[in-house]
Formats: structure tokens, C-alpha cells, sequence
């Protein structure tokens, strides 16, 4: 069986009491970790998982909000967990650099504590499909602050296909890029909003005949959706949900 664990779903201000960005995709096959906020080490711990069992941190992009967790999820890994599992952290081109200059900044340079595990950084680029770790990935671009580098993701992982918006606004091509797909983790900052690098519920609600997939869960939930909206247009991601596909 597979299941998608939500780890964190709040916007980059913990919006509703939650956890930063993060969700755990789990499979027979091993698992992928999609994004890595600032709190994700403490939800991890809160919800009983081990990092240890993580095969794959997938970024979307580089808001401290989606992979500002990493420099201490390494560190954790070197020295609480022991690790010995190989480790591969993707992301749009630049994710390795990214993440030692992080890390530096955050006072735990990367080369102070060289990894006991093997670890190894992937770039990928929209279009291009690429097999890393337990999964076949493909990013394509999508529609938020372009020097962030913003990528959403279909996964194929264990005979499922999970489709990954990370932070976006409408794109004309982003219901081609759900079509199909057995869950569609997408983004939801606003109930309704003018900026055109997030998306909000309103204008999901309009669109939703267009999202042709077997399950839609919104997240990055911001204050403006702290109350659900009335009606049962989309199911919501709360932290420590688990979904099964």
C-alpha cells in the first residue's frame, strides 16, 4: 500500500498553528520527502517517523519556508540517526549549491561535517524525466517568483503517481500536468487573492471540472483559509494527515 503522510501545511508563516511545507510520500518502494520547511525535523519527530526511512527530499523551490529544513536534517541524520542509507536530495539546477551556502549560513557548513552516509545532490529540469531513488520524477515549471527556480513534480513511486504543485498561481498547462494522476497535492494560500504566484480557493473552485484526477488535498494553507470554507468542493490537508492511494 501507499499513503502520502502531511507533515506540514502551513504557508511560510505557520499559519493555523502549523508546520512548514513538507509530505511524506510512502511507498513499498521506499520514500520520497516533498520539500523540507524549517519545522520539518519536528514533525517528523511528532508523527513517529524516522528520517532514517527517507530516501528521496524532493524541492520545490528555494523559500526558506520549502527547504530551509535540509542543513539541519543533515546534521540530525550524521549525528542522532547514525545514518548509513544513501540519501539523494533533488531539486531545480542550483539545489546543491543552495544548500551549502545555506548550511554555511546557518553555521553547519556541509564541509565541517562531511556525511558517514552517501549523499548525493540531483538537478532536474522541466520535461526531463529522471529515476532517483524508489522514483521515476518529472518537474515541470510552474507559475511563482522566477529566482526562486519554482518546480512541481509528477512522481511515480510504487505503482502510483502523485503530482506535487509546490507554490504556484493558474497556469494554462498545469491541468495537463494532473491529468490522471491517483492524487494531486496542491497549493492553496488564499481564499481569494490578486497575486498571480499563488493560488486561491475561489478561483480553484471555478477551475475544478479541469482537474481530472482521482483526488485533489489543498495545502499551504494560509490565514485566510484557517477557517475552511463552507461545502465540500476540495478535501483540506491538516499535519499528521495520512491519505491513502
Amino acid at each position: 500500500m501507499s499513503e502520502v503522510i502531511f507533515i506540514g501545511t502551513s504557508d511560510a508563516f505557520g499559519a493555523g498553528g502549523r508546520r512548514q511545507s513538507a509530505a511524506l510520500l510512502r511507498t513499498g518502494a521506499g520514500s520520497v520527502l516533498m520539500d523540507c520547511g524549517l519545522t520539518t525535523n519536528t514533525g517528523l519527530a511528532d508523527l513517529g517517523i524516522d528520517r532514517d526511512e527517507i530516501d528521496v527530499i524532493l524541492v520545490s523551490h528555494f523559500h526558506g519556508d520549502h527547504f530551509g529544513g535540509i542543513p539541519l536534517f543533515l546534521l540530525a541524520a550524521l549525528y542522532e540517526d547514525e545514518r548509513k542509507r544513501p540519501l539523494e536530495i533533488v531539486g531545480p539546477p542550483e539545489i546543491e549549491a543552495r544548500v551549502r551556502t545555506l548550511s554555511s549560513a546557518m553555521g553547519h557548513g556541509l564541509e565541517s561535517h562531511p556525511a558517514t552516509f552517501p549523499l548525493a545532490f540531483h538537478e532536474v529540469t522541466p520535461g526531463n524525466s529522471h529515476r532517483i531513488g524508489p522514483a521515476d520524477i518529472t518537474s515541470f515549471e510552474t507559475r511563482h517568483q522566477l529566482e526562486t527556480h519554482p518546480h512541481g513534480y509528477n512522481i511515480h513511486c510504487g505503482g502510483r503517481r502523485v503530482v506535487y504543485s509546490g507554490d504556484t498561481g493558474w497556469f494554462d498547462d498545469l491541468p495537463g500536468h494532473v491529468a490522471g494522476a491517483d492524487l494531486f497535492i496542491c497549493e492553496c494560500t488564499y481564499r481569494a487573492s490578486n497575486l498571480d504566484f499563488h493560488l486561491n480557493y475561489e478561483l480553484l473552485c471555478e477551475r475544478k471540472a479541469q482537474l481530472d484526477c482521482g483526488n485533489t488535498l489543498l495545502t499551504h494553507l494560509g490565514s485566510e483559509m484557517a477557517d475552511r470554507p463552507a461545502g465540500d468542493e476540495f478535501d483540506f490537508a491538516d499535519d499528521g494527515l495520512i491519505v491513502s492511494i
